[in-house]
């Protein structure tokens, strides 16, 4: 008689292939938008400084779903709630792909952030519960490893499609995929809820994050054009510090708050976690800023393809010496080794810092490397220290307070270059200067900014203080891969079977 594999093994197998490829297609998708700008604004008139809301608004509404996706599924399904969050990015793409305005897309990108949120919380805990031991190590790794390769492969993908089927294909191939991944997820994934959990979930405080960042996104965009001492300006930031005080209140009454603020005291959570935040963000704002100078015909003159293929050394990098790293903070230390990665990052911004219009392609090449190699010896051991840090029933909460930091780097640090870079260039242009020159000036003005604020990094490195380091196992390698994108547990972390959300 054949043997014929059980229902556990049949759904632990299910979990498997529709949780990394959905969180392949995410993180392919969130890393190729800002290759497609230039081509959506040619296409629907809209200037590409108003299309950055495509890539701050994802990350904004990520920010405040992150964390209440996961324990809505811990409530109400988790097989239901990543469905929910399949279908919801399955429509995103739908209404970007069919958009005829630069407004609809970043309707359907706003959408697509709570999806891709949901997604990444609720695929993570569908795949710890249908695994254990040994088998959920291996899962958890293989999910870390589709994190990384959809998050480095994503600029090239998109450029490819730009050139073979114009901007929409790749949310047309993202539909696609996602919706194989429901049909999948409904056949062969098991429900499972988390019996013990409170039913209370903090909306208010989600909702209090997303004005937070909101506002505060859009004084950083505006304040140029309405004036930094503007009403209007002055209103935007005012409204987030409201909105912000507002949260830590809410927070503080809640009896399952979506940041225990108790966390807060752990300095090395903290430290930790502002790392995430900084290296986050100025990866995010590069490859915004680069996206477009590469492309723009002032300056190189790209195609989308050219420009995916540009920015290889930075994602390509990342994920080469990201596995290495858990060796070599065994060897050196944690904190010894965010501290290099943000040095090497700050010199790599540095030399960006002295771009000017003479800058052929081959003079990004170094300090994009630099800057990858940094980020990947900071990202790696920052996240094994967030989660590290904390007895074993505060592990889930750690991690969402470093996963929710992601989002809120990404956000505010690439509307912080996207304002930069627009408005140096244009002050250049006014001056006279050709409209390469400018454009240069504009990238080198924002990598001055990033270098400051991974410099910064360097502070929260020492801030961290020595901790329990992870082994440098296989496990541990894939786990620094995925830093870029997700908190995995490593073999530092207390009691590493609670998988975060």
């Amino acid at each position: 008689m054949t043997n014929r594999p059980s229902a556990t093994t049949a759904s632990a197998t299910g979990v498997l292939v529709a949780t990394c490829l959905s969180t392949l297609v995410v993180n392919a998708n969130t890393s190729a938008v800002s290759i497609l700008l230039p081509a959506i604004s040619e296409d629907t008139g809209m200037s590409v400084t108003t299309l950055q809301w495509a890539v701050t608004g994802y990350s904004l509404v990520g920010a405040a779903v992150i964390v209440t996706s996961g324990a809505l599924g811990d409530v109400f399904g988790r097989k239901r709630v990543f469905q929910l969050g399949l279908l919801l990015f399955v429509a995103s793409c739908l209404l970007i792909a069919l958009a005829q305005s630069g407004e609809m897309v970043i309707a359907g990108r706003l959408v697509q952030g709570a999806a891709g949120a949901t997604i990444l919380a609720c695929g993570l805990s569908l795949l710890t519960v249908a695994n254990s031991g040994e088998a959920q190590i291996r899962a958890v790794s293989l999910w870390g490893a589709a994190a990384a390769v959809g998050a480095a492969a994503g600029p090239l993908l998109g450029g490819l499609l730009v050139d073979i089927t114009g901007w929409q294909g790749l949310f047309w191939v993202d539909a696609v995929v996602a919706a194989i991944c429901v049909l999948i997820t409904y056949r062969g994934v098991g429900e499972s809820r988390d019996p013990n959990r409170s039913r209370d979930i903090d909306y208010l405080g989600a909702a209090l994050v997303a004005v937070t960042l909101a506002a505060l996104i859009l004084a950083v965009n505006k304040g140029a054009d309405w004036g930094w001492g503007s009403f209007a300006t002055v209103g935007c930031f005012a409204l987030s510090a409201v909105a912000g005080f507002g949260f830590v209140q809410v927070e503080r009454r809640v009896p399952v708050p979506l940041l225990d603020l108790a966390l807060l005291r752990n300095r090395v959570l903290v430290g930790s976690t502002v790392a995430i935040l900084i290296g986050a963000g100025t990866i995010n704002a590069l490859m915004y800023v680069l996206s477009l100078f590469f492309q723009d015909p002032s300056s190189l003159g790209f195609s989308p393809l050219e420009a995916g293929v540009a920015t290889l050394p930075a994602t390509i990098g990342l994920v080469i010496v990201a596995p290495l790293v858990p060796r070599i903070a065994t060897k050196i230390g944690g904190r010894e080794t965010v501290v290099l990665g943000f040095l090497v990052t700050t010199a790599g911004f540095v030399v960006l810092g002295f771009v000017d219009d003479s800058w052929k392609y081959a003079a990004f090449v170094l300090p994009l490397i630099a800057i990858a190699v940094g980020m990947g010896l900071s990202n790696g051991p920052s996240s094994a220290a967030s989660t590290s840090c904390v007895p074993a029933n505060q592990v889930g909460e750690a991690s969402g307070v470093s996963n929710m930091a992601r989002y809120v780097g990404a956000a505010v640090a690439t509307a912080v270059a996207a304002t930069v870079y627009a408005q140096v260039t244009a002050n250049h242009a006014a001056d006279g200067a050709s409209a390469g020159s400018a454009l240069a000036s504009g990238v080198a003005a924002t990598s001055w900014v990033m270098a400051g604020i991974s410099f910064l990094g360097v502070a929260m490195g020492v801030l961290m203080g020595r901790h329990r380091a992870a082994r440098g196992t296989i496990h541990d390698a894939a786990a620094s891969a995925a830093a870029g994108s997700h908190t995995l547990p490593t073999s530092a972390t207390a009691s590493a079977d609670r998988v975060t959300r």
